[in-house]
């Protein structure tokens, strides 16, 4: 037991040192505009995921391209510790920590094993996953919930969500 919260403790000061080396390029990935929101005002919503950025420019996941039959693919709902949603199709949920100046820190995400009947092209559950896990900071643009990652071999990605 001791060894598994070492190990989380550990991880969570790995991601969040690698998303300070990349704070600096990331503003590539950042819209115009100051980051005013508290972690307050994104609790206990169900964000769905509209848009998914690798390297700032190229889109891997568009919402609207979904066919409307799967049903709610993708959400993200934070509460007073624990992040949850559905993937395609599996349920999740992780604890998190949000720190200074719009920081987050996913602890090791649990999640359902149902096996998926429909999975978006370019956007599989596994790598929807690594995103979450990945995050190191948020912000809210335009009343959407941003959170900067990156993907398991380092290139960032930026997750768009919406009310």
């Amino acid at each position: 037991m001791m060894n598994k919260q070492l190990f989380s403790v550990l991880l969570t000061a790995a991601l969040m040192a690698g998303c300070a080396s990349t704070n600096a390029s990331a503003s590539g990935l950042r819209d115009a505009g100051t980051n005013t929101a508290s972690p307050s005002t994104i609790e206990g919503n169900e964000w769905k995921l509209i848009a998914v950025y690798i390297n700032g420019e190229d889109t891997l996941f568009w919402r609207d391209t979904l066919p409307k039959e799967p049903g709610n693919l993708f959400t993200l709902t934070f509460g007073a510790e624990l992040l949850s949603g559905v993937g395609a199709p599996n349920r999740y949920s992780a604890p998190y920590a949000m720190g200074d100046n719009q920081s987050i820190s996913v602890m090791p995400m649990r999640s359902t094993m149902m096996a998926a009947l429909f999975e978006p092209e370019k956007l599989n559950e596994h790598d929807f996953f690594t995103y979450l896990q990945n995050a190191c900071e948020w912000k809210q643009v335009n009343n959407n919930l941003e959170l900067l990652s990156k993907t398991q071999n380092g290139v960032e990605v930026r997750l768009v969500f919406s009310l």
